[in-house]
């Protein structure tokens, strides 16, 4: 009841609102109390009674250093409040800060943006919290290997928009990229990828032409190690993925003793899933998965364990003696139980080690394990089925949170896996489906954005494929529904867009506001734009003759069905976006 009672406090604060503040993703209530004042030669002085707050001085988002004529005091007040909430007073002789430590370095996020995208700040109070608790990240480095400061830098970013969950995915058919002591094999061999396919893949078979290029690396423990701390400091957890049953062609590559025909193999080198797979049937197998994730464990300080779980061929079950031999000891019915009997085997090694195991939705498959939660991606199905029978869910549907998607259908797009998902349907997306009542609702933990990298071979475009996605999900797992709105989101990305412009991030730049695929002259006389970043400029064409638009498009029934072309220039920077396509009928 006072959730619900919150959400219309909410919801009417921001109605009765004519202002707004210049935040991603948007603080869920605001009062403004006062004016706007100038903070462009100030001087912010960090001031706590309690000395905890020196734990935020590695991260903090505030200059402390620089040499402003005058002196704006941020004071900090810890409280043993749960959760991530926090209260803001911003006033032009202080601005004070409450909530938790992860409240807190919230908090100074808002502050951060706020002063970073203007001169001035508007007096006001801020009372905001999270709409879900997991609000993650993903990021596959087996396809292509990401360095230490690539994946460090992809936390500052995640830590500016409040995201909170960074998914490791550390190993696969196509590379093995963490080091485990009792195994060195693993990265000796299965952290090498001899080459990779030229293009978009055809077939199953990766039927093509092969750049003849290594790929390769791995991260050490202590890198790891200090990869977590660099995490911690911005509040973010890591989940890493150990794939099995499936996904495990590295593994086996490096110790075939692990599959089923115990045969020499070679690290993955087309994309998607391969026959080979960890044997079921085989107790080393287990005692192998057990031995990594002990010194996963001993390194990863998260709760959750993530085991994949996906995409599992199961030929090769079918034909082993020691498979079948498990079946009938088990009086296993089918391979997908055999799935389900792996699987549970892991969950209770967690479990007994204090640890929750997390899975792709095919861990639903022939009977889910006592206290799995289940990342669902094919859809919201496999997360509905498992919220119906009480186990957490984390969605991450292709449709909407695949960030290895195209952003449009047009082939101008840079080569991806396929697709079509806009930051605008990012944007629009509910992790919470209608279908589940109200208890069943609270076991959707939050969401999370997948970027696999088959078609992701430099950092520059990793940004290109995440932002301004990631802004948008951002929103979505942060804001309360009833606070949200596009229009408002895109005024507020135009000034994030010149902060990326400044840091030199490769984000991808947008179509016009306004932008449609397809406009009928039937229904419009013009066609009206907006650029998202106002240093943008475009320019569009009927012929090929392009024109820098300044005014509404006049529309012509006579003409009949033609093709309006647009690109976007930043005129500050140079970059100039796809050409986008309309098509005027």
């Amino acid at each position: 009841m006072k959730k619900v009672f919150l959400l219309v406090l909410i919801a009417i604060a921001f109605k009765n609102n004519a202002q707004e503040l210049n935040v991603i993703p948007k603080p869920n209530l605001v009062n403004f109390g006062g004016e706007k004042f100038y903070i462009g030669n100030t001087k912010f002085l960090i001031q706590s009674k309690d000395i905890s707050w020196t734990t935020l001085l590695p991260v903090m988002p505030l200059n402390l250093n620089n040499s402003g004529t005058t002196q704006l005091p941020v004071e900090i007040i810890f409280d043993n409040r749960s959760g991530e909430s926090y209260t803001m007073s911003i006033a032009k002789k202080k601005i004070e800060i409450k909530g938790n430590d992860r409240g807190i370095f919230y908090g100074l996020q808002t502050l951060a943006q706020l002063t970073k995208k203007s001169d001035t700040l508007h007096a006001c109070t801020i009372e905001d919290n999270p709409a879900y608790a997991y609000r993650g990240m993903h990021l596959d480095v087996c396809r292509h290997f990401f360095s230490v400061e690539a994946i460090k830098n992809y936390f500052d970013v995640m830590a500016s928009y409040k995201l909170n969950t960074f998914h490791w995915h550390l190993t696969d058919d196509q590379g093995w990229r963490i080091e485990i002591k009792k195994y060195p094999l693993l990265t000796q061999i299965g952290s090498v990828r001899k080459q990779t396919l030229i293009g978009r893949q055809k077939d199953e078979e990766g039927t093509g032409d092969y750049d003849g290029q290594e790929v390769k690396g791995y991260y050490t423990q202590e890198q790891i190690k200090d990869v977590i701390k660099y995490a911690a400091d911005r509040k973010i957890t890591i989940i890493p993925e150990i794939e099995m049953p499936g996904h495990s062609l590295a593994a086996i590559a490096s110790y075939p003793f692990l599959s089923c025909k115990k045969e020499a193999r070679e690290v993955g080198i087309r994309w998607g899933g391969y026959k080979d797979v960890f044997c079921a049937g085989n107790d080393s197998t287990f005692t192998f998965i057990e031995d990594v994730l002990t010194e996963v464990m001993a390194l990863f300080p998260s709760d959750y364990i993530h085991i994949g779980g996906d995409e599992v061929q199961k030929n090769n079950w079918k034909i082993c003696e020691k498979c079948k031999s498990r079946m009938k000891e088990n009086r296993l019915k089918n391979e997908n139980e055999l799935q389900s009997y792996f699987i549970k085997r892991i969950d209770k090694f967690l479990t007994a080690k204090g640890r929750i195991l997390i899975g792709w939705d095919e861990i639903l498959e022939g009977g889910l394990a006592p206290n799995a939660t289940v990342m669902s991606w094919r859809g919201e199905e496999g997360g509905i089925a498992a919220a119906k029978q009480k186990h957490n869910v984390v969605m991450t549907p292709g449709g909407y949170c695949y960030f290895d998607h195209s952003q449009n259908k047009l082939q101008e797009e840079p080569l991806n896996i396929g697709g079509n998902t806009s930051y605008i349907k990012v944007y629009n997306y509910n992790p919470t489906p209608k279908i589940l009542n109200a208890e069943q609702q609270k076991y959707i933990l939050g969401a999370q954005a997948n970027v696999w990298t088959e078609y992701i071979a430099d950092w520059g475009k990793v940004w290109y494929m995440t932002m301004p996605r990631m802004q948008a999900l951002s929103e979505v797992l942060w804001t309360y529904k009833g606070n949200k709105n596009l229009a408002n989101f895109q005024r507020r990305m135009s000034d994030e867009c010149k902060i990326l412009d400044q840091k030199n991030y490769n984000y991808r730049i947008p179509e016009p506001i306004g932008w449609q695929d397809t406009v009928d002259v039937n229904k419009a006389n013009t066609i009206t734009w907006q650029p998202m970043n106002d240093d943008d400029e475009i320019y569009y064409t009927w012929d090929n003759n392009y024109t820098m638009y300044t005014k509404p498009i006049e529309l012509y029934k006579s003409k009949g069905s033609q093709i309006l072309q647009c690109y976007v220039l930043n005129k500050k920077t140079g970059r100039k976006s796809i050409t986008y396509k309309c098509v005027v009928k």
